[in-house]
């Protein structure tokens, strides 16, 4: 399906709302395009979605690299996207917003896959996934960003992936695909604290960043199921069942409102947590729905779409509340990490 194809099965040719016409607001956002090797910013407001500018982040031409995670530090002034593949082994690099220019890198693990940067300390948390090879322990990297350096590395579990910081910076929360739990680090003394089984055979892939009310929400990929666990009691509250193979979760600043993409449905669900319901299920313009973030505003949700063969990726817009999709724009290829960076009145 080509652009004019996507942009053709949009409201008004994916043209941005009345409301967000008139206030002249606008929305930003960094895309991870892995089999192309780039970083798109994506804007969205008046006139509808545009990609303003790309970054190619890969230093081998001839070489996919697979930028994999993406996000943006607590004060905005630098991003980072982790380089999952690597001679032998993956990287985190470090960009200036604004400008994009390149800062720095570190050389991680294998198949750094999503991270995290703290407010209070400043270090970055980064997944090692592990995918080559037989099923061995992954971990998590701890970085000083000022410097880029690696200074600590603690053994996790089988296929980590999904990390997500606590708001007060003091935990970081990630996910063992292959070990079906969901884990807890203590970001100040990089000591694993505590480990919650999800069930025999429950295949994770992420965990949101902890509620106001102490919740977390957990993937079950593999089973069609969302988890809510009660970070106090550490044990799972309620379970929703979900369109086939929820991937990537984000929620509300305010812990109400979850939206989730369904990686194996071709669609993007829209919860309500008060009353734990899905409100909508929203078919994608393409295939393999990846990544997804909730503006701090809670207005929009943007999902990035992996796409197919030679369909390139896609980012997509939808109102949190009512799961109608507003815009989308074409990216690189298997656009797959999406982190928010500012949004302007």
């Amino acid at each position: 399906m080509g652009a004019a194809a996507v942009a053709a099965g949009l409201l008004a040719g994916g043209a941005a709302p009345a409301e967000l016409e008139a206030s002249g607001r606008n929305y930003y956002v960094y895309v991870a395009a892995e089999s192309d090797d780039e970083v798109s910013i994506v804007r969205y407001g008046p006139g509808g979605a545009e990609v303003v500018k790309t970054v190619a982040v890969g230093s081998y031409p001839a070489e996919v690299e697979g930028p994999h995670g993406v996000n943006v530090d607590p004060d905005g002034r630098h991003w980072y996207v982790s380089i999952a593949h690597g001679f032998p082994y993956g990287s985190v690099r470090k960009y200036e917003t604004g400008t994009d220019a390149w800062v720095g890198d570190v050389t991680l693990g294998l198949f750094p896959a999503t991270l995290d940067v703290s407010a209070p300390t400043g270090l970055l948390f980064a997944v090692n996934f592990n995918l080559h090879g037989p099923l061995e322990a992954g971990s998590i990297s701890v970085v000083e960003v000022d410097t880029m350096a690696e200074v600590a590395r603690v053994e996790t579990g089988v296929r980590p992936h999904g990390g997500r910081l606590s708001r007060d910076g003091s935990a970081f929360y990630s996910v063992n695909m292959m070990d079906f739990e969901l884990v807890e680090l203590d970001a100040f003394t990089f000591e694993i604290t505590r480990r919650l089984p999800l069930g025999d055979g429950v295949m994770p892939t992420w965990v949101t960043r902890p509620t106001p009310d102490g919740k977390v929400y957990v993937t079950g990929n593999n089973v069609a199921r969302i988890f809510e666990i009660d970070l106090e009691s550490w044990r799972i509250e309620r379970t929703f069942e979900t369109g086939a193979g929820p991937y990537n979760i984000d929620v509300s600043a305010d812990g109400t409102r979850m939206a989730a993409t369904y990686k194996n449905g071709d669609a993007v669900g829209f919860w309500d947590l008060e009353r734990g319901e899905e409100t909508a299920r929203t078919p994608t313009s393409r295939t393999i729905p990846h990544g997804i973030l909730v503006t701090p505003d809670a207005e929009f949700a943007f999902v990035t779409l992996e796409g197919a063969g030679a369909d390139p990726g896609t980012v997509e817009i939808y109102r949190l509340a009512t799961g109608e999709r507003v815009g989308a724009v074409d990216v690189g290829k298997q656009a797959g990490g999406i982190a928010f960076w500012k949004q302007d009145d």
